[in-house]
């Protein structure tokens, strides 16, 4: 088994072009999120490890709203792997490099996509055989001028990129019009307050936004 991203899923996230990374407080919340992502033209989200109820969400989340590929990020440690591929994660993400989580996701195949900003980063992760690539923070660490310089000498590796930190829709064009970049993520269509709000509306309407750009970009 491995944690390389299958071509299918590759194409979807590159479809979609943008991730929604989520902060979940209530697992009541997971659904109408979901579903107003999907309202927007958003299919691929991010539910990050940062409270307790992530997992949970997941799991109503593909039992409810199977149309929606739903990963898990902020993965931290080996236990935290084992957990998220149970629950049926459609793939794993880290803000860095740590070789004994991506051996302990190729050992349970979750696709993985380990955070890298600088070249030791990326050379670490394709030690450990990850194509997928996670550049993070982005725009606090140049933007992308920076991530073209440090991914120039592995450019021939066809290695691609997901740029998160600071990305939104003003600044998601430059990302998206870059070939090695796959898609971008960021929480700025569903921020935490408007979660913790029930303002589904509001997120389905920067979903849409971001998903006009996206098509705009790189067509339908």
């Amino acid at each position: 088994m491995n944690s390389i991203f299958e071509p299918a899923m590759l194409r979807h996230i590159s479809g979609s072009g943008v991730i929604a990374v989520l902060v979940v407080d209530r697992v009541e919340d997971a659904v109408p999120l979901a579903r107003a992502l999907i309202d927007g033209g958003v299919n691929v989200m991010e539910l990050t490890l940062r409270t307790p109820v992530a997992i949970k969400a997941l799991q109503e989340i593909k039992a409810h709203v199977p149309e929606m590929m739903a990963g898990i990020g902020t993965i931290l440690d080996i236990d935290q792997v084992k957990a998220v591929a149970r629950a049926g994660a459609a793939y794993g993400v880290a803000p860095g490099v740590n070789p004994s989580i991506v051996k302990q996701a190729q050992r349970v195949g979750l696709p993985f996509a380990p955070g890298v900003a600088t070249p030791t980063d990326i050379e670490r992760a394709l030690e450990e055989g990850c194509e997928l690539l996670k550049f993070f923070p982005a725009e606090p660490s140049g933007g992308l001028p920076y991530l073209k310089s440090i991914a120039a000498p592995y450019e021939h590796l066809n290695l691609r990129y997901i740029p998160l930190g600071g990305i939104n829709v003003s600044n998601m064009q430059f990302y998206l019009e870059n070939s090695m970049v796959l898609a971008v993520g960021g929480s700025w269509m569903a921020p935490r307050y408007l979660i913790k709000n029930h303002d589904w509306q509001a997120i389905t309407v920067n979903a849409v936004e971001a998903s006009k750009m996206v098509r705009a970009i790189r067509g339908s």
